[in-house]
């Protein structure tokens, strides 16, 4: 059941898999709001971006973030699923979150209520693309993965 290994190759099979996780789940969350609030909404803003055909690229954008953030979560067709999704991610931080600057959390004031914060910056939008870059071409899906099931299977037959 488990194998003898150095520690060298027990954290390159386990380190990619937190990584592989949250951006996973980030990529379905900013799916699911765009589905839920309707791909017209984000339809809208690609459109004051001057993005073409946006309808069409809102709901091209909302599905691949649904499916690959699902299919980069469960470890399945890693480096395929992170092209169109470090594009997004381009696109995102060119076209919307460059002109507020690096950080991801920006204090604007301070109010009775609490702070209040501008628009984000771009610092996510890197952290992803760095995320995918590693798991795409450096570590691969890790341990609990279906693209590990996938070798394991195609090895053994």
């Amino acid at each position: 059941m488990f194998e003898r290994r150095d520690n060298n190759e027990f954290w390159l099979d386990w380190a990619p898999v937190p990584l592989r996780l949250i951006i996973g789940f980030g990529f379905m969350v900013h799916g699911w709001a765009k589905l839920s609030k309707g791909p017209d909404k984000f339809a809208e803003l690609l459109r004051w971006i001057g993005v073409p055909l946006p309808d069409f690229m809102a709901w091209l954008v909302t599905l691949v973030e649904l499916v690959g953030g699902l299919a980069m979560f469960v470890g399945a067709f890693v480096t395929l699923v992170s092209i169109p999704m470090v594009i997004i991610s381009l696109v995102a931080m060119f076209t919307v979150h460059l002109r507020y600057g690096f950080s991801s959390v920006n204090t604007i004031g301070l109010t009775q209520n609490g702070p209040q914060f501008s628009p984000p910056g771009f610092e996510v939008n890197l952290l992803y693309i760095g995320g995918l870059i590693l798991l795409a071409l450096g570590t691969g899906a890790g341990a609990w993965s279906i693209d590990r099931w996938r070798a394991r299977r195609s090895r053994a037959s």
